[in-house]
């Protein structure tokens, strides 16, 4: 039986190659304020960023000869992972936020209420009411239908009714969503 010889593969890296990693023997060089400044052999092109305290990073590694830029590759890097948690933050889904509330909270309490719902649907959050029910306030179905119309009409300029107050259990609902 023959032995077979594990050939290992050459680890794949995220992004552009930097520095020594560029393995062209010759580049277009751009310095940082994006003025082309020519051909250049490899390892000058290398040096030459270093002597600017700088790093050379392959743009377009496709073209011939390729395209390298003298940057600072940690900025370049930060800026990236900047724009890509920016980018995640402003395509983040609309939440569904929950207010509780009982058949006997005050107004004052109600006002608080209604005031974070307007928060969460002006932000275009989904906003769930939940009035719950102990004991012998099960007799009075009707006062957390009271309380859950009484804050979508207080917001009803920035929502609509999606659900209207039904009960689940010990507790009723109604859902609000953002007009």
């Amino acid at each position: 039986m023959r032995r077979r010889r594990h050939v290992r593969e050459q680890p794949r890296h995220e992004g552009p190659r930097i520095n020594d990693q560029i393995r062209a023997s010759r580049v277009v060089v751009i310095d940082e304020s994006g003025q082309r400044l020519g051909e250049f052999l490899g390892p000058d092109a290398v040096q030459f960023a270093r002597d600017r305290g700088l790093d050379l990073i392959e743009v377009s590694p496709e073209s011939s000869p390729p395209i390298c830029k003298i940057a600072d590759h940690g900025r370049l890097k930060y800026e990236r992972q900047k724009k890509r948690r920016a980018a995640r933050s402003r395509a983040s889904q609309p939440q569904m936020k929950e207010i509780k509330l009982r058949p006997k909270t005050g107004d004052h309490d109600l006002g608080v209420k209604i005031r974070r719902a307007r928060e969460f649907l002006e932000r275009g959050d989904r906003v769930k009411v939940a009035v719950w029910f102990r004991g012998r306030e099960h007799a009075h179905h009707d006062i957390g239908t009271q309380q859950c119309l009484r804050i979508a009409d207080a917001v009803d300029d920035v929502a609509s009714i999606d659900t209207r107050p039904h009960m689940q259990g010990r507790r009723m609902y109604m859902v609000l969503a953002p007009s």
